[in-house]
């Protein structure tokens, strides 16, 4: 009897999986299929605990999934591997490709340690391959619009059938999870089912307004289906099929939201180094801030104690869901470049600490887009005012006064500028850390520095 062993990683599912389907064809109508998840320590230690959780609650859902046949192992995935498909005499392992600099690094040394068994990569977990998509003349493109249009023009695969029956392998030994501790974080369901039921739900009743509303981090506007993607909870190409048969901006706009991930893992694979240095090399000589003063600034922010309340609203909600609003994560993302000149590379660390979403392709580059380092970039020169976004994507200031409690009783006119109320600063909230202008003038004045050089 033929074994395939299927390996899971970012493709926590059963339907739309193209490598599910090469292990059942593999193992053959008398053969079985072993599913196996390995807890590598080089992605697990990094990960902050709601990442962590959130990971084994999927996996926990995926075993029931799967009639309780997968096995966790803890180790280096170069001996781990290889030393469970020699257990149960597998023919072959079966994988989602993975584009990220490590993933591909480990995969070489997987595929070298199982020697005559074979490492079947089929897909992977973005509806066209990094890499696929490059300009006439073979290029990788550094510009999102025109990587948009050629990855429209390539277009994609149906998703592929879930299967009816699949073959589990059982009785294999299986390492108990790790405890892991959320401090009250609060997290989505996790699993297929739950990322199922988040899709249907927003397609169904959000989708027509998100045009509108997927600015404004006061109302429900966005679908908060960053976690599913990032562990295959869904496949984009799901989504993208769903999204073929309806018309209208709103459509078209989300379509847009998953380039962008595609783009930024696109960068990342032509450009491994740009997951820590800035993608504009000229940016590298940009000078930030260090020492005890730049610490304590930092800490403010992450905090949310930096009497900006839009700011502050967005790192609570940080600590609060581990997820924030996107327009949220570029208005503090700036505040800490641009206001408080602390390196793009500490915040996007700090965020994938926190963030249960946190994708290394998709948060590194969108902090370089934001800090000016990056592709298309939000030119230098753009520095977000935290006030004037406030009253612009939370108008009447219920985004504030739900992460920001001190505020609750400001009047609107002033939530966004409690240091100008009559009344004063309420009692437990800071006044604001820095200038806003002062600190526009000084990012601008080193950025011209490193322009004229």
């Amino acid at each position: 009897m033929s074994t395939s062993l299927l390996w899971f990683r970012r493709d926590l599912r059963l339907a739309d999986h193209p490598a599910l389907l090469a292990a059942c064809e593999a193992a053959g109508p008398e053969g079985a299929v072993l599913p196996l998840f390995v807890l590598d320590p080089r992605l697990w230690d990094p990960a902050g605990g709601p990442r962590r959780r959130f990971l084994l609650d999927c996996l926990a859902d995926l075993g029931r999934e799967v009639g309780g046949a997968l096995v966790l192992r803890t180790g280096d995935p170069a001996r781990v591997v290889p030393e469970v498909a020699a257990e149960v005499g597998a023919d072959s392992v079966h994988v989602s490709a993975d584009a990220g600099p490590y993933g591909r690094r480990r995969d070489a040394a997987v595929e070298r340690a199982l020697g005559e068994v074979p490492l079947v990569r089929t897909g992977s977990p973005y509806a066209v391959t990094p890499g696929r998509v490059t300009t006439a003349d073979g290029r990788p493109f550094r510009v999102f619009s025109p990587f948009a249009r050629a990855w429209r023009a390539h277009g994609w695969r149906d998703p592929a059938p879930r299967p009816r029956s699949v073959p589990w392998a059982g009785g294999v030994r299986s390492d108990d999870p790790p405890p892991v501790s959320l401090d009250g974080v609060r997290l989505p369901p996790a699993g297929e089912a739950a990322a199922q039921a988040a899709w249907q739900r927003f397609r169904d009743e959000g989708l027509t307004g998100y045009r509108d509303t997927r600015n404004t981090p006061g109302t429900d506007g966005t679908s908060r289906l960053s976690a599913y993607l990032k562990y295959g909870c869904l496949h984009p190409r799901t989504l993208l099929a769903d999204l073929a048969g309806v018309e209208g901006e709103s459509a078209a706009t989300y379509a847009t939201e998953l380039a962008w991930r595609e783009f930024y893992a696109d960068v990342l694979w032509h450009r491994p180094e740009t997951h820590r240095e800035a993608f504009d090399e000229r940016m590298r000589a940009m000078a930030y801030d260090t020492g005890p003063d730049a610490d304590a600034r930092f800490a403010a922010w992450a905090e949310g104690r930096t009497g900006y309340p839009i700011v502050d609203a967005g790192m609570r909600q940080l600590r609060g869901e581990a997820w924030v609003h996107n327009r949220v994560r570029m208005i503090v993302a700036s505040f800490l470049v641009k206001d408080l000149h602390v390196d793009w590379w500490r915040g996007a660390r700090h965020f994938l600490a926190h963030l249960v979403d946190g994708d290394l392709a998709s948060n590194n580059h969108g902090w370089q887009w934001v800090a000016g380092t990056g592709t298309d970039a939000s030119p230098y020169y753009r520095v977000f005012n935290p006030v004037r976004q406030g009253k612009q994507f939370d108008p009447d200031g219920a985004y504030v006064r739900r992460w920001v409690p001190e505020l609750r009783d400001v009047p609107t006119r002033y939530v966004h500028e409690p240091w100008l109320s009559p009344d004063g600063v309420p009692e437990g909230y800071p006044l604001p850390v820095v200038d806003h202008a002062e600190e526009r003038r000084v990012a601008l004045d080193r950025y011209e520095r490193v322009r004229r050089a």
